[in-house]
């Protein structure tokens, strides 16, 4: 039996700000002062580096959270979302502190709040979001709704953040502030940086260690290929404590070692081996193995992308699935369906995306072999009686704006 095979929608800029500038004057009866919009992201290769002060290589995705804005003269922040159509929450913007906001809502008045935190002169304000970012999926729907948000409170307020890049870093750590303190999510700054400091048509290799980034080209048509990009719809959530104990463990190990981050370890001419050999728990030696390995593998990868030879980077993808799966423990029986699937469908190379426990995974195909893998993946999930997966093919688009 073939099962359907289910493409997630994605709308075009115009159809987003339309979406949501009429869900603000319905609910609101006003006009907003604009609407701004911020994609979700795939990474290509260094998965929970960021924390670990690494290198990872994410891309900005035609998918995308949309935000209408209007100033208020209070702090009271009214917030409305096409995905909750229960009337309007109301929150005070000077009564938010760590463990005052759940759900969604944390992600919008924590960006505020890290605003005001920083000294910038943000107030109240209503606010109306619509996505099309698949939420859940590990594509970082959370950071395309921060970001949305900071952009909008950047231009309405007036703070000129967003205009140059050291601007938007400043912004993007302001969010990752929000996420940890506000939303209580124990994330690394990757996917806020590749929301608000990507470009179109390229990757970001982005420093956690000094917050530096390169833009490396990153066009896969030019070479018959494309990125599929499967949302598995198995759970996932990074609060539920598995996605801290990971971090926790890292931080253990590099104190063991006496270093700052692991990625001090990937840089000692010692060598992984010397950094193994001084730990005795079993688990940190894994979590270190992994992390040092990956962040090798996102060096690798650039190179490959600078050289031109982007077909030999599904040696790298496989690799680094294999590691999140055996040495870090994050994949699942979804994720490691889809990758298992794809590449005995052809894929050049495959591996899961994100945070892991559930969420994406990606696959490099020739482009002419997309509907097929993606037929291939969708049949095995049927056969194996697990819900059907969604699909997108990612390109490398624009950041917030």
């Amino acid at each position: 039996m073939t099962a359907d095979v289910t493409w997630l929608d994605v709308w075009t800029p115009q159809e987003g700000a339309d979406r949501v500038r009429g869900l603000f004057a319905g609910r609101f009866d006003a006009e907003p002062e604009g609407t701004w919009s911020a994609p979700g992201r795939v990474n290509l290769i260094g998965e929970h580096t960021d924390y670990n002060g690494g290198l990872c290589l994410p891309i900005a995705l035609p998918h995308r959270t949309y935000t209408a804005v209007r100033r208020r003269d209070d702090d009271v922040v009214r917030l409305v979302s096409a995905q909750e159509p229960n009337g309007i929450r109301t929150v005070d913007l000077a009564g938010v502190a760590p463990g005052t906001v759940d759900g969604w809502v944390g992600y919008v008045v924590g960006v505020a709040w890290a605003l005001r935190q920083a000294g910038h002169p943000v107030a109240g304000f209503d606010v109306a979001i619509d996505s099309c970012v698949p939420y859940g999926a590990g594509l970082s729907s959370s950071a395309a709704l921060e970001a949305s948000t900071a952009v909008a409170l950047d231009a309405v307020f007036g703070l000129g953040l967003s205009a140059s890049d050291e601007g938007r870093a400043t912004l993007a750590a302001l969010c990752v502030r929000a996420e940890n303190e506000i939303a209580g999510a124990p994330t690394g700054g990757m996917d806020q940086a590749a929301s608000l400091r990507s470009q179109d048509g390229h990757a970001l290799l982005l420093d956690c260690l000094d917050g530096s980034v390169r833009h490396v080209p990153f066009d896969l048509a030019a070479h018959d290929l494309a990125l599929l990009v499967v949302d598995t719809r198995a759970e996932h959530a990074l609060v539920d404590g598995q996605y801290a104990a990971r971090r926790a463990s890292c931080e253990a190990a590099a104190a063991r070692l006496g270093v700052a981050t692991l990625r001090e370890v990937s840089d000692d001419p010692r060598g992984l081996e010397w950094a193994l050999g001084k730990l005795d728990d079993e688990v940190q030696v894994r979590r270190v193995r992994h992390v040092v390995n990956e962040i090798d593998r996102v060096t690798w990868f650039v190179a490959l992308l600078d050289a031109g030879e982007v077909g030999l980077v599904g040696t790298l993808m496989n690799a680094s699935h294999a590691s999140l799966r055996d040495d870090y423990e994050v994949s699942c029986r979804e994720l490691d369906l889809v990758v298992d699937t794809a590449r005995a469908a052809g894929a050049v190379g495959a591996r899961m995306t994100g945070g892991g426990f559930g969420g994406s995974a990606i696959a490099l195909v020739a482009s002419d072999e997309v509907d097929r893998v993606a037929q291939a993946v969708a049949d095995a999930f049927a056969d194996a009686g697990l819900r059907a997966p969604g699909f997108l093919v990612a390109t490398a688009s624009d950041p917030a704006a």
